[in-house]
């Protein structure tokens, strides 16, 4: 009976031991918690004041005859858990640290290379305005005497010279051929009637409508077909110049539009006959590091052909 009084004894020392130990653990463990979660804080918060937790700590109750190893197993559960999520938030900081550090390198990438095309568009740049000058027909007038010469308005222009008359009658007619459209979409109408007359082959006029589309419509999901169609107007009247600054503009301004990888292809074909093949080359080398194998067939094929009539190395 006392051998068995004694083991008893022990058995309680040890208890109250284990017990009287365990706040100081805790105490360990919550503070290198409280240290993790400011490292959190720092890293989320690295410009303000970190958050402090909306969490207060509960009146510890006892109640009478109950044993205190229940409550404490119930905090040392709880520490257990709130070790868990720190790691947890730890880690997916880190994680969006390097994404974020991925989305700065690429916007850095994107801005270097709008940049290295901004010498390219600006030698493209022709010296005088490339508008073409419109003209109406010429009034009859006496031999003796200067013709008048006035500006019409967009919708129906005109070019003409005074030593040929028969051909500004030609002209006129030709464009009052093309069927102005009247849909109710302002929009629209003005770049359907700038495309109709580019496939009528009046080039002049077409630039004069395009031109007045893209100012005005900069926001519609026309803009990079009219642009594009601006520098190929350029194009097939042999403004090679104007074509390149119409062209790289398309690009730099919607570089995500349907026309900007056909218009950078054409861009490279246009300033290789304006007399600059390093600058197309460089257009080109443009054209396969951010469209490649995703560009569309006819705009791939142009780029080869116009690698090899201009030189490029490589």
């Amino acid at each position: 009976m006392r051998f068995s009084l004694c083991i008893f004894a022990l058995t309680l020392g040890a208890s109250q031991i284990a017990l009287a130990a365990t706040p100081d653990v805790l105490d360990l463990r919550v503070g290198k918690l409280e240290k993790e979660m400011h490292a959190v804080q720092r890293k989320v918060f690295p410009s303000g004041a970190p958050v402090d937790p909306e969490v207060a700590p509960a009146a510890p109750s006892i109640s009478a005859g109950s044993s205190a190893s229940a409550p404490l197993a119930d905090v040392t559960q709880r520490v257990d858990l709130l070790e868990a999520q720190v790691k947890t938030l730890t880690g997916q900081t880190e994680q969006f640290s390097i994404r974020l550090k991925k989305l700065e390198d690429a916007a850095k990438a994107d801005d270097g290379r709008l940049k290295a095309l901004e010498p390219v568009a600006a030698a493209a740049a022709p010296p005088a305005d490339p508008q073409p000058v419109v003209k109406a027909p010429l009034a009859k007038t006496p031999a003796s005497k200067t013709p008048a010469v006035k500006v019409v308005a967009p919708k129906t222009p005109k070019t003409t010279t005074a030593s040929k008359p028969a051909t500004d009658k030609k002209r006129e007619a030709q464009v009052a051929a093309v069927v102005v459209p009247d849909t109710g979409d302002a929009a629209e109408d003005s770049y359907t009637y700038g495309f109709r007359l580019f496939e009528a082959k009046l080039y002049p006029e077409a630039q004069v409508k395009l031109m007045e589309f893209v100012t005005k419509y900069p926001k519609s999901k026309r803009y990079t077909f009219a642009q594009n169609l601006l520098g190929r107007s350029y194009f097939e009247e042999g403004k090679y110049a104007n074509a390149a600054k119409a062209f790289v503009e398309n690009y730099t301004k919607a570089p995500k539009g349907e026309r900007a990888a056909e218009s950078l292809s054409w861009a490279g074909v246009a300033l290789n006959k304006d007399g600059l093949p390093a600058k197309a080359c460089r257009v080109y080398q443009e054209f396969d590091d951010v469209y490649g194998t995703k560009a569309p067939k006819e705009a791939q094929a142009r780029v080869a052909k116009g690698r090899i009539d201009a030189k490029c190395p490589g």
